[in-house]
């Protein structure tokens, strides 16, 4: 089969979740890819990930869900607890009413699980040409195409350039010159414990989401329920580029002095943290210069209070993969075609991140009348308030 767009690959920069489904999506339309990884395709996060029913029916488009579900887990439910009572307010339907639903399944699993899965189905797509330790610090570009120049002097020769390469994407300012992350004023840290070890509550299989003044704890199952997931978020903290950093333990306990005893002896049981600081970024001018264009983080960050950072990304791999095909790979009909599918859901996406955050750490009266509606609301009422979240397809593709 000759490949769409000539002779000459797309190149994408960045090998993580972003960058690994969009060459997955293109190849599958008949795409040559040659993909661009700063590292050795290693993903040493060491974090938990939900994907939602739009990641995971995304997933399944390109293929991939099959290869994931194996390492997987299928909570039953979101349990929502006020942090400070202990008391349990809410519960939303996960599993089987997910699926039936949205004709999809809710899933957790180790980000790395979630990234192997797509790497080896890169690997297994002849189309697809995977190049480590290529960090793109130049890019030329020409009437007929475009070069990625790496630190080590090599280089790589494409139709066209996506730079899925993260929150902190240097390809960012081909097209909106001047935009950086800023601090959020938050942050966030994981851990991961044997599930096995966990009391309860922690051994359900379900998704725990704790909201306290300030702070909130999210805990879930990963590695097909053997391991423990947990996520804290509060606010404050000092700005840094990273989300590995080994984190002090104490200072983190300290946020949750006042909170009940079983989301504290939780926190407590955790010996070792990662940290990282949370950022956000204004809506771009543009995602596309010339030929190149953003995917993803790259284009458009989004705080994890809703648990789609991934997700956005893979949509926009199907979206764009679908652009490009159905512009006969012209990429000058196709990128605006793209940004024009994405935007506004991203842009949707990143203010309802941003209010769900305010809404799990608000305090004093507000928090208990957060508390009172909670309570008030059936948990298929709650799965409801999702359906602009989770039902949408036609707005991938």
């Amino acid at each position: 089969m000759t490949a769409r767009g000539g002779t000459s690959p797309v190149l994408i920069a960045g090998g993580g979740i972003g960058g690994l489904s969009t060459a997955i999506a293109l190849s599958r339309r008949g795409f040559r890819v040659t993909l661009l990884e700063r590292s050795a395709f290693a993903e040493e996060s060491g974090a938990g990930i939900q994907l939602g029913p739009n990641a995971t029916r995304a997933l399944r488009q390109l293929g991939t869900l099959d290869a994931i579900e194996a390492q997987a887990f299928r909570p039953e439910a979101i349990w929502l607890f006020d942090a400070i009572s202990g008391k349990r307010l809410a519960t939303m339907p996960l599993g089987d009413r997910v699926e039936e639903r949205y004709g999809a399944p809710y899933l957790t699993l180790h980000r790395a699980d979630l990234h192997a899965g797509l790497l080896q189905l890169c690997q297994s797509h002849a189309s697809i040409e995977l190049k480590s330790d290529f960090e793109v610090t130049g890019v030329e570009e020409r009437d007929a195409g475009i070069t990625a120049c790496a630190a080590d002097g090599r280089s790589a020769e494409g139709s066209m350039l996506i730079g899925a390469d993260g929150l902190w994407s240097s390809l960012r300012a081909r097209a909106a010159p001047g935009a950086m992350p800023r601090f959020a004023g938050q942050t966030a840290w994981r851990a991961l414990l044997p599930r096995a070890q966990a009391p309860s509550p922690y051994d359900a299989p379900v998704v725990g989401l704790w909201l306290g003044p300030g702070a909130h704890l999210v805990h879930y199952p990963v590695r097909g329920g053997k391991d423990l997931n947990l996520v804290a978020v509060v606010e404050g903290g000092e700005p840094a580029h990273g989300w590995n950093q080994q984190g002090d333990r104490a200072a983190l306990l300290a946020n949750f002095a006042r909170w009940a005893e079983p989301p504290q002896s939780l926190l407590n049981m955790a010996e070792s943290w990662r940290v990282w600081s949370l950022h956000r970024l204004r809506p771009l001018p543009r995602w596309s210069a010339g030929r190149i264009t953003l995917l993803g983080d790259a284009a458009h960050p989004v705080l994890p209070f809703l648990a789609q950072g991934a997700a956005l990304a893979i949509e926009d791999a199907v979206a764009l993969a679908a652009s490009l095909d159905a512009c006969g790979g012209d990429r000058a009909l196709a990128f605006p075609r793209y940004e024009a599918l994405r935007r506004k859901r991203a842009e949707q996406v990143q203010r309802a991140a941003e209010q769900y955050g305010r809404l799990y750490h608000l305090g004093g009266p507000a928090r208990l009348l957060r508390n009172l509606l909670l309570e008030r609301r059936r948990g298929v009422t709650l799965l409801n308030g999702f359906d602009w979240l989770y039902a949408v397809e036609s707005r991938t593709g």
